[in-house]
């Protein structure tokens, strides 16, 4: 008899430990389920949120491009230029730019300059456009030729330092126009030159570098989005909570 209720006894006892033990994972659970669902639903807003600033950027690209082709759509064809969606303004017709092997400007490009360069920073520094733009880059190219050179490598030293000093050029003289004057503060924070060797050539229908379209000068617009979605992807991880897979590690 009393050995019955010792193991009567025993078994109730560990029946109350399953029960808590079942207890304790159901618990366990329904934290877990709970972190999953927040989790889901921050991810959920951070990416509705990075998706409206990306339509933002995108309708200002749209509208920025269409702005700019309107003021030269009649004077590119004739500057031997271009506008791409990307909006890059770019001069390739080399015969015009500078003298060869040389950073000083032609009289003809210093003209061209001259009349597109203030219309040009008129469009750009509209309120609706001013505060988002990040950067313009004046991008010098050149092609991979190099007269003497002994080796490709030493092609592309030179011609960088060509490059280089070819969009310092651009820029002291952009920054000598009157009708830039009202601007220079913007000008100096974000108009910048960068020279960029044979880093980018221009490749023809056949897949081969087109040496006289390489050799051009761009004027390229960086919005702020990048940025935007950057400090919005920092802002969002420093509050969100750790993923479900993190937190049932944690709990385990």
């Amino acid at each position: 008899m009393l050995a019955q209720q010792e193991e009567e006894t025993l078994a109730g006892e560990e029946g109350a430990h399953w029960i808590s033990v079942s207890d304790l994972m159901a618990g366990l659970m329904m934290v877990f389920l709970l972190v999953a669902v927040v989790f889901m639903v921050i991810v959920q807003k951070e990416s509705e949120r990075m998706r409206q600033v990306a339509e933002v950027y995108i309708d200002l690209r749209q509208a920025l491009y269409d702005d700019l082709l309107t003021e030269f759509e009649q004077d590119l064809p004739r500057w031997g230029a271009e506008l791409t969606p990307d909006l890059v303004i770019r001069f390739q017709d080399s015969g015009l730019l500078f003298t060869l092997g040389s950073a000083s400007l032609r009289p003809a490009f210093e003209e061209i300059l001259a009349d597109f360069f203030p219309r040009y920073l008129r469009v750009i520094t509209q309120p609706q456009y001013k505060e988002d733009i990040e950067e313009v880059r004046i991008e010098g190219h050149t092609s991979s030729d190099w007269t003497n050179a002994r080796t490709p490598s030493e092609a592309y030293i030179n011609n960088m330092r060509l490059s280089q000093e070819r969009t310092r050029s651009t820029l002291e003289f952009l920054m000598a126009l009157d009708a830039v004057n009202h601007q220079a503060d913007w000008f100096k924070r974000n108009v910048t030159a960068n020279g960029l060797s044979s880093s980018h050539p221009i490749i023809n229908a056949e897949g081969q570098e087109d040496s006289e379209l390489s050799r051009r000068v761009e004027f390229r617009v960086r919005t702020d989005a990048d940025s935007r979605i950057r400090s919005l992807l920092e802002e969002t991880r420093s509050s969100r909570p750790a993923p479900p897979s993190e937190a049932s590690d944690a709990a385990s």
